[in-house]
């Protein structure tokens, strides 16, 4: 009796067991064939996307996307070439050691170039008359933008330290009115050796924005609208 016991249990897990098995089994086929189906569904609609494109508009919006990415490539190379050009050496003289480069940034939100020149470079101390020393710097921003930014907008931001006037106080006001006069002074010049006066605008910045030092505080910024 306990041996024919022990067999019907036997029979009775491996029936069990073998249930078990048969419907995972089953399971697992239902989940491929739901797969393969879901599969021949996205085929068929990414074959009938594609027949129903026109081939013709298809051509358009790749060239189009390749003249965009031509315009691109040739705008970011102009600008990496005026850069170049700016930063090279400037012909100096052995009291004008601020000729020896100039500061470029480029920012790319905004599609401007700054080109930084110092105010000692420019200027004498509390005046506002452009130094002759000066004219193969602004000569060669002047080359660089006639170049490849004609008729581009030109901004010239006249920049002074904190310090009261005080040595040219019966010139300028305060250090807004000799930024102003800066401005102006690098403005004309711009205008006057090849640059058009209807893109070159002065705009006096004061001290406004100073930086690390009085010395780097007393600038003019020139900002070329690249793009």
């Amino acid at each position: 009796m306990m041996k024919s016991g022990a067999l019907l249990l036997l029979i009775v897990l491996g029936v069990l067991s073998t249930g078990c098995q048969s419907k995972l089994y089953e399971e697992n086929q239902d989940l491929y064939r739901q797969n393969r189906e879901l599969q021949s569904k996205v085929d068929e609609y990414d074959a009938k996307l594609r027949a129903s494109a026109d081939p013709a508009q298809l051509a358009v919006m790749q060239s189009q996307l390749a003249d965009r990415d031509k315009n691109l490539s040739e705008r970011d190379a102009k600008i990496a070439e005026l850069e170049s050009q700016l930063r090279q050496p400037a012909p100096s003289g052995p009291s004008d050691p601020g000729l020896s480069g100039i500061e470029t940034s480029y920012d790319s939100k905004a599609g401007t170039l700054t080109v930084n020149v110092p105010g000692d470079v420019l200027f004498a101390s509390g005046q506002s008359e452009v130094k002759s020393s000066a004219d193969a710097t602004l000569n060669k921003i002047i080359a660089a933008v006639k170049k490849d930014y004609a008729g581009k907008k030109v901004l010239v931001d006249g920049y002074t330290d904190s310090d009261p006037i005080s040595k040219t106080k019966d010139k300028y006001e305060d250090n807004l009115d000799l930024s102003a006069a800066r401005a102006r002074a690098v403005a004309k010049y711009l205008t006057s050796n090849g640059l058009s006066t209807s893109q070159v605008s002065p705009r006096a910045m004061g001290s406004t924005s100073p930086k690390a030092s009085k010395a780097k505080s007393r600038r003019v910024e020139i900002v070329v609208q690249v793009k």
